[in-house]
This record gives structure tokens, sequence and C-alpha cells, in this order.
């Protein structure tokens, strides 16, 4: 894996489909680690992708230039970079850092007139959780049960909606309809981090 990524590269001329296949190749490896029950090298690979330069560069491309939400401030006010201050914050994400406070928002419920609180993390914030993403993601796509669906990379809601047609369609099945009041407002981050079990490093 090329991590040697020539430093002297403006942000236009950097070799993106390089990097987003050195970062694929990584996450391939965590996969699999993780699939065989390897947890040792699971950490190992983990370590070396939250450090990775390719990594880096390819989470601030991704939430300041790629996701919808680039154009939006956190509580620093930045709402948008120079290319030569993306290269800048790339060389300058280190997880283990303190997070930044949140800028708090309330929007609108759909179908309601209740107000929902959201929290906007700074870019330098979300680059970082992108950047853990990267690392977290294969390892848990190796271990979820094979018919879920919810925040999956590469899955949707029609996706859903294709298996559930699948398996209704042959026979009949019960169903259940169930709506968890403020789920993510009332859950445990403790009891979430400690089944996440990470490692130092990443929590």
């Amino acid at each position: 894996m090329n991590t040697d990524l020539n430093p002297m590269y403006r942000w236009e001329a950097l070799p993106w489909r390089q990097i987003e296949r050195d970062v694929f190749k990584l996450q391939k490896r965590i996969y699999r680690a993780s699939a065989r029950g390897d947890s040792q090298t699971v950490r190992t690979l983990q370590r070396l992708m939250i450090n990775n330069r390719a990594a880096k560069l390819l989470a601030v491309r991704r939430v300041t230039q790629d996701n919808r939400g680039k154009n939006t401030a956190g509580v620093d006010g930045v709402s948008a970079l120079a290319p030569e201050d993306r290269l800048e914050l790339a060389d300058g994400l280190k997880v283990g850092a303190e997070a930044t406070p949140v800028r708090r928002v309330y929007i609108p419920k759909p179908g309601s007139e209740e107000l929902r609180p959201l929290g906007i993390p700074t870019l330098h914030d979300r680059a970082l959780q992108t950047l853990v993403r990267f690392a977290l993601e294969p390892e848990w796509e190796a271990r979820f049960e094979p018919n879920s669906y919810g925040f999956r990379p590469g899955r949707s809601c029609w996706d859903a909606i294709g298996a559930i047609f699948q398996s209704v369609s042959k026979m009949d099945k019960y169903v259940l309809d169930a709506d968890i009041a403020k789920c993510f407002d009332r859950i445990d981050h403790d009891a979430l981090l400690k089944k996440v079990n990470a490692g130092p490093t990443i929590t």
C-alpha cells in the first residue's frame, strides 16, 4: 500500500483514484481479518488506517467537497476551505484529540410542530469522524447480519423493501412495526462504546 504520497502535490493534482484504491484495499484487509475473527490484526490495521495519509486526504475530501453538508459551519464558523487549507487540515488530523463543541440548531420534525435538536461538528471534527469510520466500518460490515439495512454503506430503504417483498411473497409473515421514541436522543453512549470495543486509540 502506497502511503508516501508526495507532500508537494497540489490538492487538485492529487492522484485521487490511487488514494481511493489504497484506502479500499486497507478496508478489505480489515474486513477479512474481522470475518475470520482475528481481532489483533483488525486493531493493527485500524491503527494503520487512522495514521495513513491517503485515508486522511480522502476523509477531508469527503467532508469538504463530496458531502451535502459541506457548506454548513460548526461553532468555528468555517464552512468552506481553499485547496491549500484542505491539505493543511489533512496533515493535521490526529485521532485522540478532544473534540470541539457542536453547534446546536433545531429543525422541524416531519409531520409535527416539534423541533428536533441537531448538533453540527466543525469540519475538522467531521473529517476525524470520517477517518474513524473508514477504520471501523469494514470491521462491523463483516459482523452485521446480512438482512439488516439501516445506516449501512451501499444499502438503502429500497433494498429493505425488495428483501421484504421477496420474503412475504412466498408465504404469510408476521410484521412488527415499532417506533422507538427519541431512540438516538436517549441511547446509552457508554454502552455503545463498550459494544464497539475499538481500543484506546479510537475511543
